[in-house]
């Protein structure tokens, strides 16, 4: 963890580029309202990239946090499913190999409407929720390190 401000990354899967855009948003307001201003911002194709993103953006040292975000939409096929589960388990890893603390702030989702309503809608924002996930991890870390 560094020693001035807190720098974070937040990584966006672009495959549904509206709501990865609007997740992008909810997560930087998070972290930009807890008082940060170094946030950087990265885009992969999809949900399946993100964990290796992630733990390039971890293994730099530059960040002490990362929130990830995008959108998996149930369609025809079990690709979904691979999808779903392998983004949330390559996040999760993520988080605990490096100690650098990662939110997931995937919608994984039967429908657009779902999806719309989960990316600050009428249901939740999930880019922001990621980012104070982050941020309870972050305070939980810097508790322990005292």
């Amino acid at each position: 963890m560094s020693l001035s401000e807190p720098a974070f990354a937040v990584v966006a899967a672009d495959f549904y580029g509206d709501l990865a855009d609007r997740l992008i948003a909810g997560a930087s307001a998070e972290l930009s309202e807890s008082g940060t201003s170094s946030i950087e911002h990265f885009r992969v194709p999809g949900a399946f990239e993100l964990p290796f993103a992630a733990r390039q953006i971890a293994l730099t040292g530059r960040f002490d946090g990362i929130v990830c975000v995008g959108a998996v939409i149930r369609g025809e096929t079990d690709h979904y499913d691979y999808v779903c589960s392998e983004a949330a388990r390559g996040i999760l890893q993520v988080g605990l190999d490096t100690g650098v603390p990662v939110g997931f702030g995937v919608l994984t989702v039967d429908t657009l409407d779902q999806a719309l309503a989960r990316s600050g809608g009428d249901k939740r924002d999930s880019g922001r929720h990621a980012a104070g996930a982050v941020l309870a991890q972050l305070e939980i870390k810097r508790q322990l390190s005292v």
